[in-house]
C-alpha cells in the first residue's frame, strides 16, 4: 500500500473544493445543448438523484457523470493506490446509487440519459456536435436509457 503524498488536512481541504453541481462537464454539456436549441431545467429536486438536466418536452432527465466519482470503466477511470477498501466502498455506493436513482426514475415513466466525462476530456472526446446530435437522436427516440461516452474504439 502506497501512502498519501498530501497531509489529511491538506486532502480534506482538496475534497471540500469538489462541486455537486455546475462542474465544468455539466457546464459544457448545458452549452452545447442550448446551443443546439434543446431546452431543459436544470437540477429539478422533486425527481429522485435530482438530474442535472430535465427535459419536460421528451419525459427525459440527463446525468452528467465524472467517470472517477461514478466508476466508469473507461481509460479515465483509475482505482487510487491508497486507501483501497475506502475507495472500493465509496465509489461502489456511488454506482449503487445511480442503479437506485435510475430504477426510481424509470418507474414513474422517465427516460434516463447518461452523458460521461470521457465523451468531453481526453484522447476519446466526440466533438460537440457529436454530443448534440448524439443527445438529440436520443431525446427524439425512445429507448428508456441511454449513455454517450468517449469513443476509445478507433485509438486501440
Amino acid at each position: 500500500m502506497t501512502t498519501d503524498v498530501l497531509t489529511p488536512e491538506q486532502r480534506h481541504l482538496n475534497m471540500t473544493r469538489i462541486q455537486g453541481k455546475d462542474t465544468k462537464p455539466e457546464l459544457t454539456v448545458r452549452r452545447v445543448l442550448h446551443a443546439s436549441g434543446l431546452r431543459y431545467r436544470l437540477q429539478v429536486r422533486a425527481l429522485p438523484g435530482k438530474p442535472d438536466l430535465v427535459f419536460p418536452k421528451y419525459k427525459a432527465v440527463l446525468f452528467v457523470h465524472g467517470c472517477f466519482w461514478h466508476r466508469h470503466l473507461c481509460p479515465l477511470f483509475k482505482w487510487p493506490k491508497s486507501r483501497q477498501e475506502f475507495w472500493q466502498q465509496k465509489l461502489g455506493r456511488n454506482a449503487e446509487r445511480d442503479a437506485e436513482v435510475e430504477t426510481r426514475l424509470l418507474k414513474t415513466g422517465w427516460r434516463v440519459l447518461t452523458v460521461w466525462e470521457c465523451a468531453l476530456k481526453g484522447k476519446g472526446r466526440i466533438t460537440e456536435v457529436e454530443l448534440a446530435n448524439r443527445a438529440r437522436a436520443w431525446l427524439e427516440g425512445s429507448e428508456s436509457t441511454g449513455a454517450i461516452s468517449g469513443d476509445y474504439t478507433s485509438n486501440s
